[in-house]
């Protein structure tokens, strides 16, 4: 069955989301300059087909779907009754982040907390998920793939982003926007964006996070 997508010339149908998203990611893990292990690019074009879908995306709340700040989550890891429910409050945590950051960062500019709170907790929850299951049968699997999502996730971010702006058409004159994002997190699609427009970003300016 195909699915109708928003491009900038409109609804193009596509007959699977999947196949959609696993081209976009490897055509900007290309533009970008990206290298990831086949596992982890699988999970990440697993993830945006399944948040491609509001009711996965969002939680069920007391007033309709919402979406809890990411320090509740993490919270709901801390407090977990088993290794299990923590697992998965973690991973909830990263993979919430990641697509906020990759696809709602014009959003985030004007959110009380930035893109660079989304990539900090992302990235820690990932490194922190693989650290856990390290040693563990479901770590044998998925340790590596959490691992490199922690190590990578500005990148996966500026990746996300390309996907974003491939599908609803690039506003290539906004330099301001990617010199905002290249300030925050020292994105190096920003900085390349910048380049492409003859804007050298300066490195004094940068106020990267740690993560």
């Amino acid at each position: 069955m195909s699915t109708d997508y928003a491009t900038a010339d409109g609804l193009q149908p596509v007959a699977s989301l999947t196949e959609f998203f696993r081209d976009s990611v490897d055509a900007a893990m290309a533009a970008n300059r990206v290298v990831l292990d086949s596992q982890t690019s699988h999970y990440v074009v697993t993830l945006l087909t399944l948040f491609a879908r509001s009711e996965d995306f969002y939680e069920a709340g007391p007033d309709g779907p919402e979406l809890r700040p990411l320090a509740l989550m993490l919270a709901d890891a801390a407090e977990a009754r088993s290794e299990e429910e923590r697992h998965f409050a973690l991973q909830r945590v990263g993979d919430v982040a990641l697509f906020m950051a990759g696809f709602f960062d014009d959003f985030l500019q004007r959110a009380p907390v930035g893109v660079g709170y989304y990539v900090n907790m992302g990235g820690s929850a990932y490194r922190t998920l693989a650290g856990s299951i390290r040693g563990t049968l479901r770590g044998r699997v998925m340790c590596e793939v959490f691992e490199e999502l922690g190590a990578k996730f500005i990148a996966m971010v500026d990746v996300l982003n390309e996907v974003r702006d491939s599908a609803r058409g690039n506003d290539v004159g906004d330099a301001l926007r990617w010199y905002e994002a290249w300030v925050r997190t020292g994105s190096p699609r920003a900085a390349r964006l910048l380049r492409e427009q003859g804007i050298e970003p300066l490195e004094s300016a940068c106020n990267r996070h740690e993560h």
